[in-house]
């Protein structure tokens, strides 16, 4: 492996450490080398503290190495005042010679800025350095700033004969119908905690009352969206308990109760491209839907998905309700026990219009 990959690999693997604690931030890896020999690391740990740069000098012992260093940082390092001075501005003071950037940031205070200032100053910068690994683990927020919408993921679970629940009466509403098993569950809840909000629909509320917390990891718990169009959920619900920030999204009225917050939308137009709206004004990066099938669906007939997570469980309900058909690139399989869970990629780059 050539020498820039090798340190940029350390980078994104740093990076990847502040996964769930960092969002609306991106996750960002640094790692300081002199005389082929790293001598300083760091990542951005959480949202408003220090970023990875500032971290891995702050790590390097001698700072008189540092002007004879080399900086290798999985991000483009940011050129204004947000909650921290500006990176660009402590490697120009550290004098660090050179420094090698795996991809520019394209949110718009930054977006080549931080570079520019870096080379002015008579800094040695090179680009492009493990570009597509190091904008892959950022997905989210390139999506975001790119394209005005949160980074969308479909998630389900079916039986091995296709069905995501049997018809059930109003007697049996109140618990889901677990389909998979619990290694699954710790799954489904470790993504919950990197993800930024989490959707459902009217009936999927009323079905199964779900909390749509992490309760089984570690970590924060997503922002929890509920479609009701009329407001006829009834309030005992887990969605209302007040305990996470809940945004429900109807036709009925606007409110803020607590960390309940009712939005008015017009339901006689395309709901999803209003919500996706409203999510990217409230500066939500990323969407779980686990709606039920008509929320899923709607989702995938607007083609509004980046990526979907299907989990299989060794289950045969032989009637019911079908389970969504989705038409995508897999990219990644795991199995857990009897459990399959299948990834995949939409091909077609989605577009919010």
């Amino acid at each position: 492996m050539k020498t820039n990959e090798k340190y940029m690999n350390r980078c994104l693997e740093l990076a990847l450490l502040g996964a769930g604690s960092v969002s609306p931030n991106p996750m960002v890896g640094c790692v300081i080398v002199h005389n082929n020999c790293i001598v300083g690391e760091g990542y951005h740990e959480k949202y408003g503290e220090a970023h990875a740069e500032v971290n891995a000098i702050k790590s390097v012992e001698n700072h008189e190495l540092l002007k004879e260093s080399t900086l290798y940082v999985s991000l483009e390092p940011c050129a204004h005042f947000g909650l921290t001075p500006p990176c660009s501005d402590l490697i120009i003071d550290k004098k660090i010679p050179f420094v090698v950037i795996g991809t520019i940031d394209s949110f718009a205070k930054v977006a080549g800025k931080g570079i520019e200032k870096m080379k002015k100053a008579g800094i040695n910068v090179q680009v492009g350095i493990l570009e597509k690994e190091c904008r892959g683990i950022n997905r989210r927020f390139f999506t975001f700033h790119e394209k005005k919408r949160p980074f969308i993921i479909l998630k389900w679970a079916e039986t091995s004969d296709g069905f995501i629940d049997f018809d059930r009466t109003a007697n049996q509403f109140g618990q889901p119908v677990w389909i998979t098993g619990e290694k699954s569950l710790l799954r489904v809840h470790q993504m919950r905690a990197v993800e930024d909000a989490i959707l459902v629909g009217t009936n999927t509320a009323l079905k199964d009352n779900p909390s749509l917390t992490v309760r089984h990891c570690e970590g924060r718990n997503p922002v929890r969206i509920l479609i009701d169009n009329h407001l006829r959920l009834p309030q005992d619900l887990n969605l209302f308990d007040g305990t996470v920030k809940t945004i429900v999204f109807n036709s009925v009225k606007n409110l803020e109760s607590g960390n309940n917050e009712f939005i008015r939308i017009d339901f006689t137009k395309n709901i999803i491209p209003q919500i996706l709206k409203t999510l990217y004004q409230q500066n939500i990066q990323s969407l779980i839907v686990e709606g039920g099938k008509k929320t899923l669906e709607s989702f995938i007939e607007a083609n509004l998905w980046d990526e979907a997570y299907r989990f299989t469980g060794n289950k045969f309900f032989k009637s019911g309700i079908k389970a969504p058909v989705i038409s995508g690139t897999i990219i990644n399989t795991e199995e857990t026990d009897y459990d399959k869970l299948t990834i995949y990629k939409n091909p077609v780059i989605p577009k919010l219009h």
